[in-house]
């Protein structure tokens, strides 16, 4: 029993998201880039900022109230034949943010405040993983002095997610419902050369540590106190954008798209900085993880259980709401 339930993890291979939009070639600014190997541990989980003066702060927010919407920005519904649940994440990290005037404002044109430094150590440019910053639900995961943010309207918020790390259920023959963990990297590439999943270290062994294109994927649980864990690529990512029809995203991101909310007057609004600010100004990135975990059912009980053959459709966000 537990070689099939081990058999039946690796069945996650088959993990694939849905993209529909056009891709364009990337046009955003250069990173920092290195060609040493990191040499740096795990992802911090604390975002530490030494500046003074007035900020614009991020925080992450994942809603499973929010509404669920399609690649297009759309409300969507699970498709027929198809069941979902909304994961319990454990941390998310950004790998770009970037702040749109216009409809018409493509991608690297707007205001860039963030890109995470890359390294060419394993061949091709890739995020260092282990020099990200994993936040929390309600943490901040960037700020940036108002100074040197470029004042302006800003109608779009656009946030490259490079890690997700969340729970999920799933049914078993052998030990009933458990808890099973996954991490999902969703950046273009990434530098990885080992991960957490909760307190168990996963090394990477579908060929070893280095580069791990968009896709990369592992998943923990623990059963009767035996671990189990599997790894695997998925070819594609689902990609949130409203704005698709004007400013498509490139290729191979994972560069969700949302326009700014006033919550004080609970609705769209373009965001203004005037460059005369005297306090920090926190915008909460709410991230829709309604359903976001879909899967094709076989037995038709609204539980996810691999072992029967059951596969999962998309692990894509349910949209982005900046709030502020």
């Amino acid at each position: 029993m537990k070689n099939l339930f081990i058999f039946t993890l690796f069945l996650l291979i088959i993990i694939s998201c849905k993209k529909k939009e056009v891709a364009a070639p990337e046009t955003t600014p250069e990173p920092t880039t290195v060609v040493s190997c990191p040499t740096c541990n795990f992802p911090d989980t604390v975002w530490a900022s030494t500046t003074t003066g007035p900020k614009l702060v991020f925080k992450f927010k994942f809603d499973s109230t929010q509404v669920r919407l399609s690649n297009l920005g759309t409300p969507t519904t699970i498709a027929a034949g198809n069941a979902g649940q909304s994961p319990k994440f454990n941390g998310m990290s950004a790998h770009y943010i970037e702040m749109a005037p216009t409809n018409s404002t493509q991608v690297g044109q707007g205001t860039v405040l963030y890109r995470a430094e890359e390294t060419k150590c394993g061949g091709n440019a890739a995020i260092v993983f282990c020099k990200s910053v994993v936040a929390k639900d309600g943490d901040v995961f960037f700020s940036v002095p108002i100074a040197i943010v470029t004042p302006g309207t800003y109608k779009w918020l656009r946030v490259s997610l490079a890690y997700q790390n969340y729970d999920i259920k799933v049914k078993t023959t052998s030990a009933g419902v458990i808890d099973g963990t996954i991490a999902s990297f969703v950046g273009f590439n990434t530098y990885l050369s080992k991960y957490k999943m909760h307190s168990a270290v996963m090394t990477p062994t579908l060929n070893g540590a280095g580069n791990k294109l968009q896709g990369y994927w592992g998943f923990y649980a623990n059963v009767l106190y035996t671990e189990f864990k599997s790894e695997g690529q998925a070819p594609q990512t689902t990609v949130v954008n409203p704005n698709s029809a004007n400013s498509p995203i490139p290729a191979g991101s994972c560069l969700v798209t949302g326009e700014f909310y006033k919550t004080s007057t609970a609705g769209v609004l373009p965001f203004t900085i005037t460059g005369n600010e005297t306090e920090d100004i926190i915008i909460t990135v709410s991230l829709s993880t309604n359903k976001s975990f879909e899967w094709k059912e076989l037995t038709f009980d609204g539980l996810f259980q691999p072992e029967i053959g059951e596969t999962v459709v998309d692990m894509g966000l349910r949209g982005l709401k900046p709030m502020y």
